[in-house]
């Protein structure tokens, strides 16, 4: 009897061990410097709802690792839940594609600190991340000269930024066509397109379904665009049909 429990401890001990760690065809390392406590979530949107694919409890090592699945490039979330009663804690968005993740960063910090090293589509998201700043400290620059031509009645000083602000609005727009035209075989083309200029003209938006690659016209982001510029076509074909 004493033989049969010592060889049935020592398959149950064999099994454990055996047991296969989580895996997938993403894996996703990093730390957040500064971080003694804490939950970090991998995140991503699912049928416009965001869910938690895993979470990790932080309690000394600021060290995170992650696994997890993809069929194509998609945007996931990594989103810090500090613990401390805070109604907003801080996310910060990557596009997940087969391979290495690599993202670092800080406590205080954590998404403008943020370092992060993937794929192609994470890479192009970077170059295109760094030239919507300029355009966005560009926006807050003309905000506050309006804000205090507003206070002095500068009617002139007004126009003056009301044509920059169109001119920035339009730099932005094109550049952000140009962009995805550019990297039409990446999934990040209509990405960009859908959350920085869906409200662009439709002769550009359709420019850009037209430019991508077959592939990527079926990825999540180009059936959505695809999609949004059918939804706009229409209602802008009923509009133009009520109009006469």
């Amino acid at each position: 009897m004493q033989r049969f429990f010592t060889i049935l401890f020592l398959s149950i001990l064999i099994l454990s061990c055996s047991t296969p760690k989580k895996e997938g065809n993403v894996s996703i390392n990093g730390t957040v410097k500064g971080l003694k406590k804490g939950t970090l979530y991998l995140q991503k949107i699912q049928d416009t709802v965001l869910i938690n694919l895993d979470s990790l409890v932080i309690d000394g090592d600021p060290l995170f690792s992650f696994q997890t699945t993809v069929q194509e490039p998609e945007i996931h979330y990594l989103f810090l839940d500090k613990h401390d009663g805070t109604q907003f804690n801080d996310r910060i968005d990557f596009f997940a594609e087969p391979g290495e993740i690599t993202i670092n960063t800080s406590l205080n910090g954590f998404e403008k600190d943020a370092i992060i090293a993937g794929g192609k589509n994470q890479t192009k998201l970077i170059e295109y991340n760094k030239m919507n700043k300029r355009f966005k400290e560009r926006n807050l620059r003309i905000i506050k000269e309006d804000y205090e031509a507003k206070k002095q009645n500068d009617e002139e000083k007004l126009a003056e930024n009301d044509i920059a602000y169109k001119n920035l609005l339009r730099q932005k727009y094109l550049y952000t066509i140009n962009f995805a035209i550019n990297n039409r075989k990446l999934e990040v083309a209509p990405y960009i397109t859908l959350n920085e200029v869906f409200d662009a003209n439709i002769k550009y938006l359709d420019t850009v379904v037209k430019s991508l690659s077959p592939r990527v016209k079926k990825s999540i982001y180009g059936k959505q665009l695809t999609d949004y510029l059918l939804e706009r076509k229409t209602k802008e074909a009923d509009r133009i049909k009520k109009d006469n």
